[in-house]
């Protein structure tokens, strides 16, 4: 898989009054609850985590930058789908530096196929930094995802710093235009709509 270079344009919420939001995406942009909690209400069984890849690279100036970091190392780079069976909802890339995963923390570089927020939003040490927002999908997932090459919908994205421990890792998420078709399920429980 090619290295995500692909530099984008993030938002600080305040910074969104010219930029219109859908109402929908909105409500899950700025969700501060943990987003594997939400999409197993949601969909229950039949939400699963695909993994993409999982890779030790060097960070970029932006991954560096966000984390407030200034040396030049590397980080265990994961990228998964969040899915419904095989339906992509979620794409979520995971950047965490190898100075984080030290400890008990090295639990986080042996995640496979479950979810990182299971373990994140269980970890009592965890604290979460500010939301930031784009709208641009990096090319890197749309060749990941093949189904979003045939889109022209936007597709939004957020990205926050959480702190384990004291110790940073970047994710950030990709609401996937599949998330927000309307479905028997949405109509049954209208609280996710």
């Amino acid at each position: 898989m090619p290295a995500f270079n692909y530099r984008q344009h993030w938002y600080r919420r305040a910074q969104l009054t010219t930029r219109a939001v859908p109402a929908q995406v909105e409500n899950w942009l700025f969700d501060t609850s943990s987003l594997t909690a939400r999409l197993i209400q949601r969909y229950g069984q039949s939400f699963n985590v695909q993994l993409l890849s999982q890779t030790r690279q060097r960070m970029n100036a932006e991954e560096k930058s966000a984390m407030n970091l200034f040396d030049n190392q590397a980080a265990l780079q994961r990228e998964v789908l969040l899915c419904d069976n095989k339906t992509p909802l979620v794409y979520a890339r995971t950047v965490i530096p190898l100075s984080t995963l030290s400890g008990p923390l090295r639990r986080y570089a042996h995640l496979g196929e479950r979810p990182l927020g299971a373990i994140l939003f269980a970890d009592r040490t965890m604290r979460r930094g500010e939301v930031e927002v784009t709208s641009s999908l990096p090319q890197h997932c749309v060749d990941s995802v093949q189904a979003l090459s045939q889109t022209s919908k936007t597709v939004w994205g957020r990205r926050s710093v959480f702190r384990v421990s004291d110790k940073p890792l970047l994710v950030s998420e990709y609401f996937l235009p599949t998330l927000f078709r309307v479905s028997d399920r949405e109509s049954v429980n209208p609280h996710f709509r």
